[in-house]
């Protein structure tokens, strides 16, 4: 399918990254069986899309050594799968794994490239064209996806000149993604940047869609996302119960809470086709697999409010 077929100008689409992002720094893991019923449920509930796992050595990341099952229980569940892949390899596992989308990385810093992936900024940039020309190579045409991480403030170097993400982003687009997803890493912006940088990305991207990943480290992931919407941005991405984390954020929550999105979006008038109440309840299947993992979230906590009503489809 077509990138427009899958992310379409004329609504929001919301990607759950729990079973990756999600997963990255959990003291225990949930069983793959579990995976399996967390994102049927989901799927059911009317999310549309799914990180699925990282194409990364299942001996020193445990938590995705099932990631071709997880794959598979996406299409399965008819919905869309992305994974991660941070090198060659990783690219190459992906493509034969059938995954919809291959999600690439590119630290918008050298230093944070360095510490995260041992490689530079360039050489990042270099696995996101091989994973292009694998794409243009393959039957199954996944699409390819790059993330710029830190591109709105580093926790190594701390503010992101706006001309190194806009040079980043140039090369990426040229390198021929489908998808570019911008990422507060670490939770630095606040509205105005996001909605800047949103503005300046856009003009070069010939209309290929763009996407915000954002994190609530100091509170403002769900301001950064209307300011994102605002602004025209149709991807989002967001975790059930804020699940996950960064390395490189120590004392962080994790990233924005799905739930919580979802009813934003429904009260900003975007429609998101998602059942909130359904949604909350696959929120028990990390409560029994991870008991020690905190979830956050002032929709579940609170419930909707009354007389709400999700804003209808279109057509």
């Amino acid at each position: 399918m077509s990138v427009t077929e899958i992310y379409p100008a004329d609504r929001v689409m919301l990607r759950e990254v729990g079973l990756r992002d999600g997963l990255q720094m959990v003291r225990t893991h949930p069983s793959t069986r579990a995976k399996i019923n967390w994102l049927a449920r989901e799927a059911a509930a009317g999310m549309p899309c799914f990180e699925t796992g990282s194409f990364l050595p299942a001996h020193s990341f445990p938590q995705f050594a099932d990631v071709q099952e997880i794959v598979d229980a996406a299409h399965r569940a008819g919905v869309h799968g992305v994974g991660l892949v941070l090198n060659e390899r990783g690219a190459e596992t992906g493509i034969r794994s059938g995954v919809a989308e291959l999600a690439c990385v590119v630290s918008a810093t050298e230093t944070h490239s360095q510490a995260n992936v041992r490689r530079t900024v360039a050489d990042s940039i270099a696995v996101v064209a091989h994973a292009c020309a694998l794409r243009d190579a393959s039957p199954h045409k996944p699409l390819v996806s790059a993330t710029i991480g830190m591109s709105l403030g580093c926790s190594m170097t701390g503010p992101v000149p706006l001309s190194s993400v806009l040079s980043i982003a140039e090369r990426l687009f040229e390198a021929g993604i489908d998808v570019l997803n911008l990422a507060d890493t670490v939770g630095y912006a606040g509205p105005a940047q996001v909605s800047g940088m949103v503005r300046a990305v856009r003009n070069l991207g010939a209309g290929r869609p763009l996407a915000v990943h954002l994190h609530d480290t100091r509170g403002l992931g769900l301001a950064n996302a209307a300011a994102a919407l605002d602004q025209g941005v149709c991807i989002l991405d967001a975790s059930l119960g804020g699940l996950g984390g960064c390395p490189f954020a120590p004392r962080a929550t994790g990233n924005i809470v799905m739930e919580d999105l979802v009813f934003l979006c429904e009260k900003m008038g975007f429609a998101t086709g998602i059942d909130l109440a359904a949604l909350c309840a696959v929120r028990d299947i990390l409560k029994q697999e991870m008991p020690d993992e905190p979830l956050y979230g002032g929709f579940a906590r609170s419930g909707a409010p009354l007389g709400f009503a999700p804003t209808p489809l279109p057509g």
